[in-house]
């Protein structure tokens, strides 16, 4: 496998898993990875829709990081374990967010839309009343209006995360369709040295290819974007490293010959 690190994980400490974070790294030890971030949900002000789910994605960062130290000093020479966060960004929260980043030292930071105008794609909700092309081009205008509130991250994650969702999922979606949409976000990320993740993640829902789509991958490129991590988005032990193979075929395909790592905030490019 080339592709040795996953840096998109969640462990119990994230509201949508019940795996321990030791259980995690051991399954990635046997799959002979190198590295793995494990990157725990934080959604400030997220919406919740059952009364029952409320809290459930804001990290408890201060047991979280206990958590990871301990299994950090576990598997010390084994696996070289990082200190991540996926942060949920929204614009009227940007003070939260630098504050939050600050407070800790993560290693890395992935920022993502998990909510749009206060609606979260998962659920059919988000669609109904609209077409299906109204909803993705919401979803991808509501990106940029965030990277210019918030920038404190490292990537973005699965840029066209909502594909996972609509009712035909990626059937009929493609760059081109929403390229007027979609360019100025990538020309963004670009020009401000930040970088976008191949998410592995989409697999379990059937997609035809992974998130982000392989001509966004290219698109950032060409706009002269180096900063590619890739991530599984597992959150039980059977999904780290799902498709990876497939993953280095996309980044070759894009001209990358290499792929990103963090540690303190700092990026290392891993040949292939």
């Amino acid at each position: 496998m080339a592709i040795s690190a996953d840096y998109h994980l969640h462990s119990s400490f994230s509201g949508d898993s019940e795996t321990p974070m030791d259980e995690m790294v051991g399954k990635g030890a046997a799959l002979g990875l190198k590295y793995m971030c494990f990157t725990e949900h934080m959604d400030m002000d997220y919406v919740y829709a059952k009364p029952e789910e409320e809290g459930m994605f804001e990290l408890d960062t201060e047991s979280y990081l206990a958590g990871f130290l301990k299994c950090k000093e576990k598997y010390a020479g084994q696996m070289h374990l990082r200190f991540g966060v996926e942060l949920g960004v929204q614009p009227h929260i940007p003070e939260k967010l630098f504050g939050y980043v600050k407070e800790y030292g993560f290693d890395f930071i992935i920022a993502s839309s998990h909510l749009c105008n206060r609606k979260d794609p998962y659920y059919t909700y988000f669609y109904e009343g609209r077409s299906e092309e109204e909803a993705y081009g919401e979803y991808f205008a509501s990106i940029l209006e965030n990277l210019k509130k918030f920038d404190d991250f490292d990537v973005y994650g699965h840029l066209d995360y909502v594909v996972r969702y609509g009712p035909k999922k990626d059937a009929g979606y493609s760059f081109g369709k929403y390229r007027d949409v979609l360019d100025p976000v990538l020309r963004w990320l670009a020009e401000h040295g930040k970088g976008i993740e191949i998410n592995t993640g989409g697999i379990a829902y059937g997609l035809r290819e992974l998130n982000p789509c392989t001509d966004i991958i290219r698109r950032y490129r060409e706009l002269g974007g180096e900063i590619l991590t890739v991530g599984s988005d597992a959150h039980t032990p059977e999904r780290i490293a799902d498709g990876f193979g497939r993953a280095e075929d996309v980044l070759r395909a894009c001209g990358f010959r290499y792929y990103t790592v963090f540690s303190g905030r700092v990026p290392e490019y891993i040949s292939l």
